[in-house]
């Protein structure tokens, strides 16, 4: 548990950090140079995960999207087979943070070969993306591995994807970091992106993430309380 000693020292500036660096050319994840990739988070899809506790996983997708939102970076969402009557809209839980986000409907298994959501993921211009799909083995790995291949960065977020099997999750995450993937966690992606207490203008937003995904119930405290 952080003191509410250390956020009030941080609030009275008496701790000193180095000036941000260059919010795009950092090797690290940062608010100007990643993108979220959210793929088929559909009530088929999430009701057919096994490889880890579906309401985790309904929490963990959220939490990015609101992460996605406090640190302003750009959101493609997809969803597979809608227009069709073969599949059903992204799930509400999600779909109630993603208000005015554009949802880019596909027949393709694999995401990166539809022309919409190639386009919209370009046309960010972001070398890093943060990617999530359901499946693991399928709508993740896919479009993960023919980024990789055309130069982007890809970062799946582990505790927030899944596959039809803990098997099926695994050695998919397997394939996509043997070709130059970085898997993530959610609590990390959080961390990187803020990197400091002292940047207070998302640095109350950066704590309510951990308390509203469930990831921080044993804090006892939030910048309120430092007050």
């Amino acid at each position: 548990m952080w003191p509410i000693e250390i956020i009030k020292k941080l609030k009275n500036n008496i701790m000193a950090s180095f000036p941000i660096r260059d919010q795009k050319k950092d090797h690290l994840i940062t608010p100007e140079n990643a993108a979220l990739v959210i793929i088929d988070y559909q009530p088929v899809q999430v009701n057919s995960i096994a490889s880890m506790d579906r309401q985790l996983l309904i929490n963990n997708i959220v939490g990015l999207a609101k992460m996605a939102k406090l640190y302003n970076l750009p959101i493609i969402l997809s969803t597979v087979n809608v227009k069709t009557g073969l599949n059903f809209e992204t799930i509400p839980q999600l779909r109630k943070e993603l208000k005015g986000i554009p949802s880019y409907d596909r027949t393709t298994i694999n995401a990166w070969e539809d022309v919409e959501f190639l386009k919209a993921v370009k046309e960010t211009k972001r070398s890093k993306l943060i990617m999530t799909a359901l499946w693991t083995e399928a709508c993740l790995s896919f479009p993960s591995l023919d980024a990789l291949q055309e130069g982007f960065e890809v970062y799946p977020v582990v505790d927030a994807v899944g596959g039809t099997s803990v098997a099926a999750h695994d050695a998919a995450l397997r394939r996509i970091e043997q070709a130059g993937g970085q898997p993530v966690s959610v609590a990390q992606l959080f961390c990187e992106l803020q990197r400091d207490w002292a940047r207070a203008d998302t640095a109350h937003g950066f704590m309510n993430l951990f308390i509203e995904t469930g990831g921080t119930a044993g804090i006892q405290f939030s910048y309120d309380k430092a007050e």
